[in-house]
């Protein structure tokens, strides 16, 4: 009997038998394909968001994807990355190029020193290792112990992907290739502060195994300082109070381990104080000397615009606790001299070290560090997003201009240090806790972006 295919049926079937034509052709060109030398010429980065998407590199990132032009990957049957057996779809490999995405999973510093910084590229008969520098995310700093350090002192640099940091470069330009400890987690470095490092302060930029990174550009700002009690700054007092703290309260003996006390500094619970009882406010108070004195937009601007977004500015100051501070007590910044204290509201600033993740905690340090306060956490600025034009003119239009510090030991309810709903309270209790600040500044929190692709 004769069957007469139907036309309708011929396309689909003709298509098919082209398709296994092509996979014998395939199977055939791969075997012929699987002893031919792998060879690497160039590798590009694929970033559709980039303004390159096809970048030609000699790094990439986990998670970055890759293409990779050479000869000889028909047949190829693994890839390696690090060591690492990465997966990879043939239908993105010719004989002359393949398209690869470096996995999350891969090991960097962790990596068979062997391995590490290389592809391996495996078909049946040859393999080709390529050097290649595989980097985890991009690094980031988040926090310098101490930003206006003494020469010789030794700094901790915290934040992410910190990895085998081999430089850090200084404002002006003073750079240090020695003596840097990494963590082998990335999460901090300590260096050693050089001499001769700017007083116009700036960014440290830090380069590791990761790549580049800015920290904000508040180092050694000496150009911000508000009062230092040595002389850069005037300290402004009245009266006969027993808050005032007065020139004679300053202390001078050299105190802290590591990072040490420059010349005078104030002590908020001065030595004529044996303690601060519980539930009182404005129980000491440390003031710069304000009207016709102070002039921020003089002093400041030159360096920070008036225009720069207030989350970009900060105050900062270096603090030194001995001894455990926990359960009571808070220092209030004030932005003018124009509170009462136990204020939780307007141009003013609670900093209450103890209170961590809901928990009183010991809250002390071995050496003086740094503290740095943007200045749209004050609470005056924190609903909405102003710039410092808006603290300038705030200042400039205040009956007293000094800006200053109370030492408080009311009740602090968690609700306001944190902002959110919460019926925790922290009942005051009688301290002799000992704090000491010192170097008030104003600071920016500018960060330059580090290009992988300058």
């Amino acid at each position: 009997m004769k069957y007469i295919l139907n036309k309708k049926y011929w396309a689909p079937i003709a298509f098919l038998g082209m398709m296994v034509f092509s996979m014998l052709f395939t199977a055939c060109d791969n075997s012929d394909g699987a002893s031919k030398q792998i060879v690497i010429s160039k590798v590009f980065l694929e970033d559709v968001n980039s303004t390159v998407p096809d970048r030609e590199v000699s790094f990439a990132r986990l998670g970055q994807t890759l293409r990779i032009e050479g000869s000889g990957f028909t047949g190829l049957r693994r890839v390696f990355i690090n060591g690492y057996s990465t997966y990879f779809n043939v239908v993105f490999v010719s004989d002359n190029s393949m398209i690869v995405s470096v996995s999350a999973d891969t090991p960097t510093i962790e990596a068979d020193p062997a391995a590490r910084n290389t592809i391996r590229f495996v078909n049946d008969n040859t393999e080709t290792t390529f050097n290649f520098d595989i980097r985890s995310g991009k690094p980031a700093i988040t926090a310098i112990s101490n930003t206006m350090p003494n020469p010789g002192e030794i700094i901790t640099v915290s934040g992410s992907g910190l990895t085998e940091i081999k430089k850090v470069v200084f404002p002006g330009n003073v750079t240090v290739t020695t003596g840097i400890v990494s963590d082998p987690d990335g999460e901090f470095f300590i260096v050693k502060m050089p001499s001769g490092v700017s007083d116009n302060g700036g960014s440290l930029f830090v380069e590791g195994s990761n790549g580049g990174v800015y920290s904000p550009a508040y180092f050694n700002f000496k150009k911000g300082l508000l009062l230092n009690f040595d002389g850069q700054g005037q300290h402004g007092y009245w009266g006969t109070s027993t808050s005032m703290i007065q020139p004679a309260d300053l202390e001078s003996a050299t105190i802290g381990t590591g990072t040490v006390s420059q010349g005078k500094y104030v002590p908020h619970r001065p030595a004529r104080i044996a303690s601060f009882d519980a539930g009182k406010n404005r129980l000491s108070e440390v003031w710069t000397a304000g009207n016709g004195v102070d002039n921020w937009r003089t002093q400041l601007t030159p360096y920070i615009p008036a225009n720069t977004p207030l989350d970009k500015v900060a105050f900062q100051f270096d603090v030194f606790v001995p001894d455990a501070w926990k359960d009571s007590g808070f220092l209030k910044i004030c932005m003018i001299n124009n509170f009462n204290g136990g204020e939780w509201a307007g141009a003013v600033y609670n900093y209450v070290p103890w209170i961590v993740d809901g928990k009183s905690v010991d809250f002390k340090t071995t050496g003086w560090q740094t503290v740095t306060i943007p200045l749209n956490k004050f609470y005056a600025w924190s609903k909405e997003a102003y710039t410092f034009e808006t603290v300038l003119a705030f200042r400039e239009a205040a009956t007293y201009q000094n800006f200053g510090i109370y030492f408080e030991n009311s009740n602090v309810k968690l609700k306001d240090v944190t902002g959110t709903a919460s019926e925790v309270e922290f009942a005051a209790k009688a301290t002799s806790v000992k704090v000491y600040t010192d170097n008030w500044r104003i600071v920016s929190l500018n960060t330059p972006v580090y290009n992988d692709f300058n």
